[in-house]
């Protein structure tokens, strides 16, 4: 059954423990030798001809993708708004279903991701959450180590040869119940730069999703189960289509049967809430679901319309889930989903507990709690958490709404809503200000966010919430925003320009100083994160991803 697995293009492979031959196919090369030496049970002869086979393919298609996104901004900037597509109204209107998802995934009432370091994967899939999604993009600092670690992480993890003893000598153990392992790669716009392809940067998205594919996918048909799969930042039904034939081609390469990867999409950009129906449709045979990514979609709605004065958003931390645009978005994503037969899944719970003030815990819980009722009384078939403390919370919740139910993929509530293009439009927040202190928790938490990911840890936790590259997107795009249009101003009166933020920046820094101590601040990247930051924000050019700029930084 799975013979061409363990030879593919007619070579043998090794069993993952077996000291493996150092060497490169033709056309593929990897920067760092060492980093090739030390993941060769990784970057076998036979898994390199695999993302040789995924990036001949695919890699044209993804570039002008990526070039449709540009001249759609630019349509944007000159006024043309969204709207669902005409070219694509029969689809919208087709009486059709996407295909079943397996057992195993049919209840996934709380869901629980992070990055793909050994400790969080162990905490993760015994944190008690039906599924753990496995991070290589927002949450994960893309050094090669950290993405070819992960898939070292991931393997034993499937393989139950997973642990980890930290520095107090604490040992982690994986339990013999946990989550269901999901996946979730880069997106189409991130390449990583030290695995080139003919000369060409590979794209991240099929590096992650291919080696992770080519390394498990036998062992977990063997045990029984699938593979999944998030898709993170897709803008456009064309660019689920690239991940449908990516996935087409994994399965016939390896002689999977076509369905077997099911994947959830993020809609976490303003532009593909606006092509629902259509990316489930592009992907059914494939589909299991869409998930409401909702920092990354605040960010997508200030980012494409960011030029524009008279869509200036407030305090980032007014910007919630009860507002007009956020609930016209999350009730379109559970109708459209629910009509596909799909699973609707909520936004992240991004709370840390705090270990000193059960104050902060007590009045946190209570804010998460009513966020996933809401999500619940919506539709919602399950929601995310960022810490193991928060499943507990989430899973009462949904086990009120859903009974014995493994979703609520039923109801036909959500049929009624009616949502239109200036629904998701209407970026009014009544009663939003922008005040001092979002100005300056946008510059601390943006500059923190940023030294972290230097050093490689994508997952910061600030403030006793779990940042990650969307929150510090929202933070240095709303700082751009104010700035950059004229006539902004904070509830008191003054005007919002680089001259006020020049004025605030520096008491700032002395409060990240105390924050993170001297010793730390001295050593860490923080004048690098400062710069970056700093050039983010007060440049004429609005930069797509501040991950982009960083990225020329790390190795």
């Amino acid at each position: 059954m799975f013979s061409l697995f363990f030879s593919l293009y007619n070579r043998k492979r090794k069993p993952f423990n077996t000291p493996m031959q150092e060497t490169l196919i033709e056309g593929f090369k990897i920067k760092d030798e060492k980093i090739q030496k030390k993941y060769a049970d990784i970057l076998t002869p036979e898994a390199q001809a695999f993302l040789v086979k995924l990036h001949r393919t695919f890699e044209k298609r993804r570039q002008a993708l990526l070039q449709e996104r540009e001249q759609r901004q630019q349509k944007i900037n000159q006024g043309e708004m969204p709207d669902f597509l005409a070219a694509t109204q029969s689809v919208r209107e087709g009486d059709w279903k996407a295909a079943e998802v397996p057992a195993e995934i049919q209840d996934r009432r709380t869901e629980i991701t992070g990055p793909v370091d050994r400790k969080m994967i162990i905490n993760a899939l015994n944190s008690g959450a039906k599924v753990f999604m496995a991070d290589f993009e927002d949450s994960n600092s893309p050094t090669l180590d950290n993405c070819l670690q992960g898939q070292v992480n991931l393997r034993d993890a499937i393989n139950r040869k997973i642990d980890f003893v930290n520095e107090k000598g604490k040992a982690y153990k994986l339990k013999e119940k946990h989550a269901v392992l999901m996946v979730r790669p880069r997106g189409w716009h991130l390449v990583d730069k030290n695995v080139l392809i003919d000369g060409q940067p590979v794209s991240g998205g099929l590096m992650d999703f291919g080696l992770y594919f080519f390394h498990n996918i036998a062992t977990l048909q063997a045990k029984g189960s699938g593979i999944y799969f998030y898709l993170p930042k897709l803008e456009s039904h064309l660019e689920a289509r690239l991940w449908n034939d990516a996935f087409v081609l994994a399965q016939q390469e390896l002689k999977v049967p076509q369905g077997t990867i099911k994947a959830t999409v993020l809609i976490e950009t303003i532009l593909a809430a606006f092509e629902m129906d259509e990316i489930i449709y592009e992907l059914r045979e494939h589909m299991a679901g869409l998930n409401a990514g909702r920092w990354d979609y605040i960010f997508s709605a200030i980012k494409k319309f960011i030029q524009y004065p008279d869509r200036i958003f407030p305090d980032r931390i007014q910007v919630g889930m009860t507002t007009h645009f956020m609930r016209s978005y999350a009730k379109l994503l559970v109708k459209t989903c629910h009509k596909r037969g799909v699973h609707a899944m909520g936004g992240m719970a991004a709370f840390i507990p705090s270990r000193k003030d059960e104050e902060v815990n007590k009045n946190a819980f209570a804010k998460v709690k009513a966020d996933k009722e809401l999500e619940a009384e919506t539709g919602f078939d399950g929601t995310w958490v960022a810490h193991p403390d928060l499943v507990p919370v989430a899973l009462e919740v949904f086990t009120k709404e859903l009974g014995d139910q493994p979703n609520q993929k039923h109801e036909t509530r959500s049929q009624e809503y009616n949502i239109t293009a200036e629904d998701l439009l209407n970026f009014n927040i009544e009663g939003g200000k922008i005040t001092e202190a979002g100005l300056r928790l946008n510059i601390n938490v943006g500059i923190l966010y940023i030294e972290s990911w230097l050093n490689g840890v994508g997952a910061a936790a600030l403030y006793n919430l779990m940042e990650d590259a969307a929150t510090a997107e929202i933070s240095r795009a709303q700082v751009w925003q104010w700035i950059h249009n004229d006539g902004v101003k904070l509830d008191d009166g003054r005007e919002v320009n680089v001259k006020l933020y020049k004025e605030v920046l520096p008491s700032e820094l002395d409060k990240i100083k105390a924050y993170v101590g001297e010793e730390r601040y001295q050593k860490g990247q923080f004048e690098l994160a400062i710069k970056l930051f700093d050039e983010l924000v007060t440049n004429d050019q609005f930069e797509e991803f501040l991950t982009l700029e960083a990225y020329k930084h790390i190795s």
